[in-house]
């Protein structure tokens, strides 16, 4: 057992602890309770806190012994275990391949993010690789994972290890926070514990469901106090000698088991220290309360609830209604060659939602207009772009399609035109516009929510088509194929 270890033990690890390491009765009299209310209000009770060196220990070894056995095979986490098994421990492989993997989950699910990883890695296995690409290149390989921004900044990141800091990725958690874009206190923290061994707590989504169920901690989970305490208790309780697989455990039990709507508390190896789970009237429990709820910061402000259980916690505050916008949207055509239809393509700005990503010719609609107003807007447009008057009579009214940002609840009010001016249908590609056909179109640099206005479009044209022509199972078959596919890319 490691001298860090024994410490602990001992009671004299300061740095781990948040309060003194008092054992605290069952029962106190009210003269006790009072004498350990804190002066200040805002610090934590031991309640709400790992304040026992023994628990600490008892805590990291169940958890460590759970992910061992029931740990996920994950791309990410089999480059590491690699570097070490094969006696290559390069510390830029490991530290790029994990840097991917946090950035591409943040805010989606393992699942999603396997295949993008996999594809990623395989095309540019390291920083040099990814930086020599084109942020063209690196939209196309995002498209469809969403939040765009994360890999313009794992690009510009990837850029300046290269020309700024001679190809070496950081070495602390500190040096990964203020050097790399996009890198925050998480994510620094993840790095630097999985990839570098940094002795580091990690707060994420499913960290701050178990640490306030843990702990009885009820407060807003997004507010600053409970944001810090929670830090706390991450960097307390964290394996010094593990540091990464811990935090990966800790994150794992979170996705797997103490999971927000349908907690799988018989089969959490830390049920026996959870709060909540005590505190649960199935298992009756005999669990004291915070002894100073009034002035905690920690404690909630509405009542436990016992039908929820330990779903009683975390408690966030109501989510704010995403912003709502329309956009106009023309779907531009021109016969190809070969007979095929091109699509009309324009790139974004390198700044902003959806930065550098190409879309089809469109205006952000500010207020409610009529059908000849949203067609004399959208010809102006189309004709700006390609040099040549458009007319209005000719565009066609297509629908709505609805896609749901993170925080925009977008809907794209859709029109085509086809294109047949001699001049428009001369070269006109440019860096920043394109033609391109429906299959390229679908494999371009392109967001989920063009994929579904073009599928749409698609959809809504083949309709058209059957409309003129006897109806028959395979049109019908096909008209299911189509709104499948728009359903998909939803």
């Amino acid at each position: 057992m490691s001298k860090l270890r024994s410490a602990m033990q001992k009671g004299k690890r300061s740095t781990l602890t948040m309060a003194e390491t008092t054992k605290t009765p069952r029962k106190r009299t009210k003269e006790a309770v009072k004498k350990e209310e804190p002066t200040n209000p805002c610090t934590p009770t031991t309640y709400h806190t790992f304040h026992e060196p023994a628990s600490v220990l008892q805590i990291q070894k169940k958890l460590l012994n759970w992910y061992d056995k029931e740990k996920r095979e994950l791309p990410w986490r089999t480059v590491v275990k690699m570097t070490f098994i094969l006696h290559k421990p390069d510390v830029n492989i490991r530290t790029y391949a994990v840097w991917v993997s946090e950035i591409m989950l943040q805010q989606t699910q393992v699942a999603t993010v396997i295949e993008y990883y996999n594809r990623w890695m395989k095309r540019w296995p390291t920083v040099q690789d990814l930086a020599a690409a084109s942020l063209e290149e690196v939209n196309k390989m995002w498209a469809g994972l969403g939040y765009y921004s994360r890999g313009r900044r794992l690009h510009e990141g990837a850029q300046k290890v290269v020309t700024e800091m001679e190809g070496q990725m950081p070495r602390t958690v500190d040096s990964l926070l203020k050097q790399l874009p996009g890198v925050g206190r998480y994510t620094a923290g993840a790095i630097g514990s999985i990839a570098l061994g940094e002795v580091s707590g990690v707060v994420d989504g499913n960290v701050i469901r178990v640490l306030c169920r843990l702990r009885a901690i009820g407060a807003d989970s997004t507010s600053s106090a409970v944001t810090e305490a929670l830090w706390t208790l991450a960097n307390t309780v964290v394996d010094p000698e593990r540091p990464g697989e811990f935090n990966q455990a800790l994150m794992e039990l979170g996705a797997r088991v103490c999971t927000p709507k349908a907690a799988l508390c018989g089969q959490c190896p830390l049920k026996t220290h959870c709060h909540s789970y005590r505190k649960s009237p199935s298992t009756q429990g005999d669990i004291e309360d915070c002894p100073t709820p009034a002035s905690c910061t920690l404690c909630p402000t509405e009542p436990w609830l016992d039908d929820l259980g330990v779903h009683n916690f975390p408690r966030k505050p109501a989510k704010k209604a995403p912003r709502v916008e329309q956009t106009l949207t023309c779907v531009a055509r021109r016969p190809s060659e070969d007979g095929e239809d091109e699509y009309l393509l324009t790139q974004r700005p390198n700044k902003g939602l959806l930065a550098g990503m190409w879309e089809f010719p469109s205006l952000l609609l500010d207020e409610e207009n009529s059908k000849v107003k949203q067609k004399g807007a959208l010809c102006a447009e189309v004709g700006r772009i390609l040099g040549v008057e458009v007319n209005k009579d000719l565009l066609s009214y297509v629908g709505e399609v609805v896609h749901i940002f993170s925080h925009i609840h977008q809907t794209y009010i859709v029109y085509s035109v086809s294109v047949e001016d001699e001049h428009a249908t001369e070269e006109t590609q440019s860096e920043k516009l394109q033609w391109l056909t429906r299959p390229a179109l679908l494999e371009a640099a392109v967001s989920t929510g063009l994929k579904k206005v073009c599928l749409h479009h698609c959809y809504i044209s083949y309709r058209s088509s059957c409309h003129s022509t006897p109806s028959s199972r395979p049109q019908r078959k096909h008209e299911t194929l189509f709104h499948k596919d728009v359903q998909i890319s939803a």
